[in-house]
């Protein structure tokens, strides 16, 4: 068996790692590789190939791949084999639910403090989704579409909530690159720009609505 520890088995009491150790460098890295959707749906990972990647032993390794799999991120099998999870339409709805409910919430708590230098991030960004776009990069729009929503979402001072947010993108992040090719976009996402005007307004049921659309509307197709 890879690991010693099955998923259902509770990791209370287990010492987080010091931030700058190889078991905390690892986890970040695989953990932002996989919210960004640069493995794909179902591929399988060895403690030995991650090891190779990051040029660590076997321990951090293994670790590492715990803390994924308590987050829902990896997948273990009885067999041991470790991947990124293949989304079943119940547990893809139940994700979409969660986005709807939690992220525009995060985002009426940040319409407050939503002022201009905030608004010309957020467009700024946005340019980056629409270079991405131009390239076909899927892991680049993944990237700067979750950017566009941490940046906006930090401003409503909850980080509890946001780190629930965080961890359904997590989940959600192999799923999200084998959407990207069905949706086959060539502009900046509409809902994004329905948000920034609403931020410009101050106009929060729009705002709420323009959130929970973006957030929704991908999903929606993938589970259709």
């Amino acid at each position: 068996m890879l690991l010693n520890q099955r998923p259902s088995e509770p990791a209370a009491g287990t010492p987080v790692p010091a931030p700058g150790s190889a078991h905390d460098r690892v986890y970040r890295a695989l953990r932002t590789r996989i919210m960004h959707g640069e493995i794909m749906p179902g591929a399988s990972l060895t403690l030995r190939g991650i090891g190779r990647d990051y040029g660590v032993s076997m321990t951090p390794a293994r670790e590492s791949v715990r803390r994924l799999v308590a987050e829902g991120a990896l997948m273990l099998s009885s067999s041991g084999r470790v991947s990124t999870p293949e989304l079943s339409q119940d547990r893809l709805e139940e994700l979409a639910a969660l986005r709807a409910l939690l992220e525009p919430e995060l985002s009426s708590r940040a319409l407050p403090r939503a002022h201009m230098a905030l608004i010309d991030r957020l467009q700024t960004i946005n340019g980056s989704i629409a270079e991405a776009i131009q390239r076909h990069d899927a892991v680049g729009y993944i990237r700067s579409n979750l950017e566009f929503h941490r940046t906006l979402y930090l401003r409503a001072q909850a980080p509890a909530m946001l780190a629930m947010a965080e961890t359904v993108w997590l989940q959600l992040g192999p799923t999200m690159r084998a959407l990207y090719g069905r949706l086959n976009r060539t502009t900046t996402p509409y809902h994004h720009q329905l948000i920034v005007a609403a931020l410009k307004a101050g106009d929060e049921p729009s705002l709420r609505l323009a959130v929970r659309g973006d957030v929704t509307q991908g999903l929606k197709l993938l589970a259709a």
